[in-house]
């Protein structure tokens, strides 16, 4: 699983392709929810990595993701924004060389802009290349954030989607490692909080306004 740009616990697993998603070269052109994404966090392209590598970001916090009650790993992220449900942060991939996992590579100068809320079951995290170009979306299956303190605490539930850039792929990431994690018979409300909260995910990853409509 993939959750944050300071490291990767393991590979995913038990990836599953939609391939009636796939599309040609020539359909490759920009989406606009692609465009929105690009219009809002991309107006000053210098900007989104010189505020991530910087010391003198505005607010500073940790994010700490942990996975049945283990710390998984803890990294500094710059907060974007924060509306009192959703709070949004910025940091750079800061892991040794490249993580290529065919369907998305990260890599020195990627800088990622996670989105948490306190309310939901799921975070949302843009990928964008050191050239600011987004690359995708990818999101991770959490109980709701907790938000104090100076850290933002994310528990990972195994179940991931990754959206290209260009929406033609939709991969449902790590649903073997859910199902071996005896979630569903330790905690079968939390169990059945993330199997909904992946579909409407995919869900809203397939429709028209894509995860860009999530994070306007």
């Amino acid at each position: 699983m993939v959750t944050t740009p300071a490291g990767v616990a393991h590979e995913p697993a038990g990836v599953r392709h939609d391939p009636t998603l796939d599309h040609g070269p020539a359909e490759l052109a920009e989406t606009e929810s692609q465009r929105v994404v690009r219009v809002r966090d991309l107006h000053d392209r210098d900007a989104l990595h010189e505020e991530a590598g910087s010391d003198t970001m505005t607010t500073r916090w940790t994010v700490t993701l942990t996975k049945a009650g283990r710390t998984k790993i803890s990294y500094p992220a710059a907060q974007v924004s924060d509306d009192g449900d959703r709070i949004s942060v910025r940091a750079p991939w800061a892991a040794e060389g490249v993580k290529d996992f065919g369907f998305v590579r990260f890599e020195p100068g990627d800088v990622f802009v996670e989105h948490f809320w306190r309310t939901r079951w799921y975070a949302v995290k843009e990928v964008w290349s050191g050239a600011g170009v987004l690359k995708g979306w990818y999101c991770d299956v959490t109980r709701p954030a907790v938000v104090r303190g100076g850290e933002i605490v994310v528990d990972d539930l195994d179940l991931d989607l990754w959206v290209s850039a260009d929406r033609a792929s939709v991969l449902r990431l790590d649903e073997d490692e859910f199902a071996a994690s005896g979630l569903a018979a330790s905690d079968p409300e939390a169990a059945a909080q993330a199997v909904r909260a992946l579909d409407a995910l995919d869900d809203q990853a397939r429709s028209a306004p894509g995860l860009a409509a999530l994070l306007v």
